[in-house]
């Protein structure tokens, strides 16, 4: 019936901020709700003791028949497989199909689930035709969830002052539709008339979005698709906002769904005191296997701080076992992106990465052919970057191949790449193409003994360089560097021991175990470090020999049902230098990364010479609280180096609070040392009713200063709900104050300038 006009116009009344979600044509039929032949068709689900396809079974206190009429009075009942008609008084010609219902009128469609009331009425059922006066109703809810989507169960409710129904439509007259609960709903859609095709779409004409009783948008005609995929043209809601830095700001922006394969998106939005914005997205399904996204997003600025950027990203499966990726991002400026990025984390990201390839894989073998683009912005100077390339490169990989059995098994693999690569930085600039090939087979084996674990391994790797470094400049001439690579992993038997479990640890049984580990690495062969220039990963190989000893404590606990939870690791572990210059990669008084620092801990700790690693201790606790804590303590320095820590904890259902801190304590030579808080407290969630808030603040400990916060209130009502946030940035070349909102209804979306992307829950 006319309900369909639920999710449809109000829909259109909210018109979201954002694009309709992309939903590609499906790759295959997927089972249904639907007839095959029609997707929006729904299941009809078959009820006991139905009327038999065609029939129409009467019932009623008293009935009297005059030819084909039968005059049904005092609870009358007409029935058939789909539809009920009830009322006080019904006149039925049988012959016509006409039935005429007076007092207490319900009609009941079984199909969708809706309810009809209405003072009085006409119906036929050989034509489905029809009119109704006086008409109030519900329609049960469809729910399709997503993230950040307010959802409710309430049905549509809807009232006319008379509907008709004319063969495949229905027309409804000074009507209004909500999902709130009545009779004070919070939000209401009127209109002077809806002309509505189920299942296809609608029509609102002169039709009105009512908060409580508060006219709040007007539009002469609304249009909205009511098929199951809908995606339609049109102008979304403007979005209006101010701040500090921006002055007012203004929006408007057009969807245009222009295939059912491809759609894009375009916004425009003024910043009052800095100039205009513009917002490009383009998405596309070519074929099953083949899709596309392009967002572009630049600004004109009158006070030189805008620029360009945007990101494509496609894929395609090219048949045959090989796939082709292409992620590209470009980025006009660091300053531009620190100036006008919508959230704190792209605001604070010095970095840019593109990337394409086409790869395949077989059982053992592995095949990738790509093309790379590597920016990492040192600073918001045009010039302070440093710009990485490989076109192209070629990688072949082996996976492991046993090639001897028996009691000591032996495995065989490989990886090789060939490629030509350039690096530009302010200090120096390669050659266009600097060739790379590298060469890095390996053998392994592993053995058991008595609960005690040991794997080895050795490796040779040859690499050959086109240019390299002279005096700090890439004019060198070509250059191989050989290694020779050893690795030995020692694992003892664990201990482990079972205890009852404390109360406050829950379960029935506490198993602690203690893993120790040692590992011995040995490179030799490469007499040249510092000549080598710098790509990737693949460079950073230096001559070590080292010992790495660590051990892990594990707690896991156990219910009554047998269920296992690891509740607690602590991880301990530190390196013995014996070769404490790496064969003459480190050098004193600067930032140096070598392969083994990395491998052990993500801070970089080497300023020249040493014996020792700091010792990298890595805690996790996860029970009613969590806790993640990375600390390093340098002997060197004779204190804790680096720390980071994080806390989290839900109480009572809703209420949830996160702190935690990173603090980097170098040498100064290493890196400037800096220590930041941040804090997340709130309560509630996006689908509770009443009340929910939150806030987070990013504060920099050592400068006094908040580089970032917001605060975030909602109010849900049962149908509704509406959402204010306060946004701060201070991260040096930004200053800025941002107000935001968004007023959301349940189960279609919300407008606003308050997007899901941005919102703390």
């Amino acid at each position: 019936m006319w309900f369909c006009l639920a999710l449809g116009l109000v829909g259109a009344a909210t018109a979201l901020s954002q694009p309709p979600p992309f939903i590609p044509p499906p790759p295959q039929a997927t089972p249904a709700p639907a007839n095959a032949a029609n997707p929006n068709q729904r299941v009809r689900i078959q009820r006991p003791d139905e009327p038999a396809l065609n029939d129409v079974i009467a019932n009623a206190d008293s009935e009297e028949s005059e030819g084909s009429i039968r005059h049904l009075r005092g609870h009358v009942h007409l029935e058939t497989t789909d539809k009920k008609l009830s009322a006080d008084e019904v006149d039925y010609d049988e012959e016509s199909g006409e039935a005429v219902a007076r007092g207490n009128v319900l009609f009941e469609n079984y199909l969708d689930g809706s309810k009809i009331n209405c003072d009085h009425g006409t119906y036929n059922y050989d034509t489905g035709t029809g009119i109704f006066w006086d008409v109030r109703g519900t329609s049960v809810t469809q729910i399709i969830s997503r993230p950040g989507l307010l959802t409710t169960t309430n049905p549509f409710y809807f009232e006319g002052k008379w509907a008709e129904r004319t063969e495949d439509r229905y027309i409804v007259h000074d009507g209004w539709i909500t999902d709130c609960i009545v009779p004070k709903p919070w939000w209401r859609l009127t209109a002077t008339k809806f002309d509505i095709i189920p299942n296809d779409r609608a029509y609102a004409y002169r039709a009105v979005f009512h908060i409580r009783d508060f006219p709040l948008l007007y539009f002469p005609v609304y249009y909205k698709s009511l098929k199951r995929m809908p995606r339609q043209s049109g102008f979304l809601t403007p979005n209006i906002g101010h701040s500090s830095r921006y002055g007012g700001m203004f929006g408007l922006a057009y969807y245009w769904a222009i295939s059912r394969s491809y759609d894009t998106f375009y916004r425009i939005q003024d910043f009052t005191a800095r100039g205009f914005a513009h917002t490009f997205d383009f998405r596309g399904k070519v074929k099953p296997g083949t899709d596309f996204t392009l967002n572009f997003y630049a600004v004109s600025d009158r006070l030189k701080q805008g620029g360009v950027q945007f990101a494509f990203d496609g894929k395609s499966d090219l048949g045959d076992g090989w796939d082709s990726r292409l992620h590209l991002d470009y980025l006009s400026s660091f300053l531009f992106r620190q100036s006008f990025a919508p959230s704190f984390q792209g605001a604070i990201f010095s970095e840019s990465h593109s990337v394409g390839y086409i790869d395949k894989h077989w059982t053992d073998y592995g095949l990738y052919i790509l093309a790379d683009r590597d920016v990492e912005f040192e600073s918001i100077i045009p010039s302070d970057k440093i710009i990485i390339r490989k076109l192209p490169e070629v990688d072949f990989l082996g996976r492991d191949q046993q090639i001897a059995g028996g009691s000591l098994p032996v495995w065989f693999s490989f990886e090789s790449s060939a490629g030509m690569l350039d690096r530009t930085q302010p200090e120096y600039q390669t050659g266009r193409f600097v060739g790379r090939l590298d060469v890095y087979p390996h053998l392994s084996s592993a053995a058991h003994w008595s609960g005690w674990n040991i794997t080895a391994s050795v490796g040779a790797r040859e690499t050959e360089y086109g240019s390299s470094l002279q005096n700090g400049v890439a004019t060198g001439g070509a250059i191989l560097r050989s290694a020779r690579e050893v690795r030995v992993q020692i694992l003892p038997p664990s201990l482990e021991r079972i205890f009852q479990s404390p109360k406050w640890l829950g379960g029935e049984k506490v198993k602690h175990v203690i893993e120790p580990r040692i590992e011995y690495g040995f490179v030799d062969g490469i007499n040249d470090f510092n000549r080598i220039i710098r790509f990737d990963e693949t460079d950073i190989m230096s001559d070590t020999n080292q010992l790495t000893l660590a051990i892990a404590n594990r707690l896991y606990t156990k219910d009554k049902d047998g269920h296992v939870t690891e509740v607690l690791s602590w991880d301990l572990s530190q390196a013995r230098y014996f070769n404490p210059t790496f064969g003459g990669a480190v050098v004193a008084g600067q930032r140096n990364v070598v392969e083994s620092s990395e491998e052990l801990d993500g801070f970089a700790f080497l300023d020249g010479p040493r014996n020792y690693s700091p010792i990298v201790s890595a805690l996790r606790f996860q029970h009613v609280v969590g806790v993640d804590w990375r600390i390093d303590y340098d002997p060197l320095l004779k204190r804790v180096s680096n720390s980071s820590i994080n806390v989290d904890y839900r109480f009572l259902a809703k209420y949830f609070i996160s702190v935690g801190q990173t603090e980097v304590r170098p040498d100064p030579s290493v890196a400037p040392s800096s220590d930041q808080l941040h804090g997340l407290v709130g309560f509630g969630n996006q689908n509770r009713k009443g009340w929910n808030g939150a806030m987070s603040v990013y504060y920099d400990y050592k400068n006094h200063v908040t580089v970032f916060a917001t605060a975030e209130v909602t109010y849900n009502t049962d149908c509704c709900g509406i959402s204010v946030e306060y946004r701060r940035f201070n991260i040096g070349t930004r200053d800025d104050t941002q107000y935001r909102m968004a007023f959301t209804v349940s189960n279609i979306g919300s407008f606003g300038t308050l997007q899901k992307q941005d919102r703390i829950f």
